[in-house]
């Protein structure tokens, strides 16, 4: 064993593998990817990465008659061992597993020379260009390597080109590796079936809109999920399921059994859907390679044509932000005047008679449409939640570039136990086309208003918010007012 400029060089041998199927090898990854930055994944430490797998695994290992260990280190580097499952399922009595250890004091150059201090090394170096060699025993390696020969001299080395190990020291790892103690009663070969949660893996999905360019508002769906496998393992030919929802883990959990119903079969070889308790789950019907720090994408499902939708242009000075009051606001200046960009948002339905209906997981949605040259011209992205059948969607795509909106204050007077505001929205639309603009007030300064004059139809959405939907001329504006009284009782300010 060899250590040439940091990096290790070692024979190592493993025990006969049996070629095993999907069914043998599987994982199932769980995704949290809600508000999950899927840009900045490979700057995460794999343990933060929100989302993790169930891993179930098959392998032929030979056992011994009697007392002894059984090593298998083809696991995650971030496997919680407290997941572990062990079995030998054609022969269920083959062994009784006594203990189980995971160790993961693995093989570098720092721990190497660690587990070499009073010990013999060789090391090679260069003095003016010259090669040299010393052995002798190894005393420190703090601030360099201090060896001392064998007539007792000591020498100390900064920098050096090869160091020799006479062996791997016990104790050191190349991977790591859960070592079981069994007591069985057989020689013969058995098939082992073992299955734990990792860190390091996770997934989301990412949706393709193309609107059409002579609809009102329609356009085709294209769903793919992306899967990030930085677990410290490779996966060849495994069976792959994906899990949608919040599921939550308790502290040393053991994987989840699922329970099935419901199942739904997606077109072609894309992923098969249903229902998992209170989640979702995707069955790809295939066997898939997820080499380790790669990011795979596969379809979701087919295609989807003719998904109709509604345009909308949302003036929301506030960006729907919810306001908490303890007392009246009754600062005249309080959010008097703000100038906030138009939005443009599509919303369509997630049901059947929409050519959809099926749960849409968590991800991101990138919606293009076609130019008068027919090229694809990217216009807009946004995220989405889980989201279950009929449920509807709303993508926020960008800031309108000819429609926009002012909204100042116009009138604020303060008495006893009241308020009484007034507001001018202004809205000026610079196209050749008449557009509908809603806008969004929140009426924050007290839970007790009413709207006591309005120069447009106005709707309440909830206990803080009123919407007006206001139709904009072809290059005009138009001037929105509305007036908010506040009241409140006797023992308030």
């Amino acid at each position: 064993m060899r250590l040439f400029n940091g990096i290790m060089v070692a024979v190592l041998s493993f025990i006969p593998v049996s070629k095993v199927t999907a069914e043998d090898n599987s994982l199932t990854i769980y995704s949290s990817s809600s508000g999950y930055n899927t840009n900045q994944h490979q700057q995460l430490n794999p343990q933060n990465i929100p989302g993790f797998a169930v891993v179930k695994q098959s392998k032929t290992m030979a056992f011994k008659k009697g007392s002894f260990e059984l090593i298998y280190d083809d696991v995650t580097a971030y496997i919680d061992p407290t997941t572990v499952s062990f079995s030998t399922p054609n022969n269920t009595n083959a062994a009784v597993l006594l203990d189980q250890n995971y160790q993961y004091d693995l093989v570098g150059s720092d721990s190497l020379l660690q587990k070499y201090i009073n010990k013999n090394i060789s090391v090679s170096y260069d003095i003016g260009g010259e090669p040299n060699r010393i052995d002798g025993q190894l005393l420190s390696t703090q601030g360099g390597l201090i060896i001392q020969n064998q007539d007792g001299s000591l020498v100390t080395l900064r920098n050096w080109s090869e160091i020799n190990f006479p062996q791997l020291p016990g104790g050191l790892l190349t991977k790591p590796t859960l070592v079981w103690l069994l007591d069985s009663n057989t020689q013969k070969d058995q098939l082992v079936a073992i299955s734990y949660q990792t860190a390091g893996m996770t997934w989301w999905a990412d949706y393709i809109v193309e609107l059409n360019r002579d609809k009102a508002c329609e356009f085709n769906l294209s769903a793919w999920v992306s899967i990030v496998n930085q677990s410290g393992k490779s996966f060849e030919d495994y069976g792959l399921k994906l899990v949608a929802g919040n599921v939550n883990q308790a502290s040393s959990s053991s994987p989840m059994t699922p329970y099935r119903e419901n199942i739904q079969m997606s077109k072609d070889q894309s992923f098969q859907q249903e229902s998992v308790f209170e989640y979702h789950q995707y069955k790809l019907p295939r066997s898939v390679n997820l080499p380790q720090n790669s990011t795979k994408q596969i379809r979701l499902f087919a295609p989807e044509d003719a998904i109709q939708c509604k345009r909308e242009l949302l003036f929301d000075p506030f960006l729907n932000r919810q306001f908490y009051y303890a007392r009246p606001i009754n600062d005249a200046n309080y959010l008097s005047q703000q100038e906030t960009p138009v939005t443009a948002r599509i919303h369509f339905k997630n049901n059947s008679n929409n050519n959809l209906g099926v749960p849409l997981p968590a991800g991101r949605v990138r919606v293009n449409q076609a130019d008068s040259d027919g090229h694809l011209t990217f216009i807009g992205a946004d995220r989405i939640n889980h989201t279950a059948n009929n449920q509807t969607v709303s993508l926020t795509l960008g800031n309108s570039f000819d429609v926009n909106g002012e909204r100042n204050q116009t009138d604020f007077k303060l008495a006893k136990n009241q308020i009484q505001e007034r507001f001018e929205i202004k809205l000026t639309n610079g196209k050749k086309t008449a557009e509908t603009v809603t806008v969004r007030e929140p009426l924050y300064r007290w839970s007790n208003w009413q709207i006591s004059d309005h120069s447009h139809e106005y709707k309440k959405i909830n206990a803080q918010q009123i919407e007006f939907k206001v139709e904009v001329p072809a290059e005009s504006e138009i001037l929105l007012n509305y007036s908010v009284l506040y009241q409140w009782p006797n023992y308030s300010n």
